[in-house]
């Protein structure tokens, strides 16, 4: 009879051990979720550009026509090719 007891405690006490594994596990599992979804909301707020005041950068279209237009020689003079 003591045998028996002795095993059922022992049991009992694994399972025990088991699911407070378990739980542990799951709350790790819970803390990991809820980190991503506030990577996720806080990523979603600056992509939607809500919160941001995007007036001071905007470009007076007057201000772009005074600007001279300037032409550009790209070739540096080693572009012909010499033929012997």
């Amino acid at each position: 009879m003591k045998n028996i007891f002795m095993l059922i405690l022992i049991i009992n006490s694994f399972l025990f051990a088991v699911d407070a594994k378990q739980k542990t596990k799951m709350e790790k599992e819970i803390h990991k979720q809820m980190e991503r979804e506030k990577k996720y909301a806080k990523e979603q707020t600056f992509y939607q550009a809500k919160d941001y005041d995007l007036k001071s950068f905007e470009v007076n279209a007057d201000a772009i026509k005074a600007i001279p237009d300037i032409n550009v020689d790209y070739s540096d003079g080693d572009d012909d090719l010499e033929m012997e």
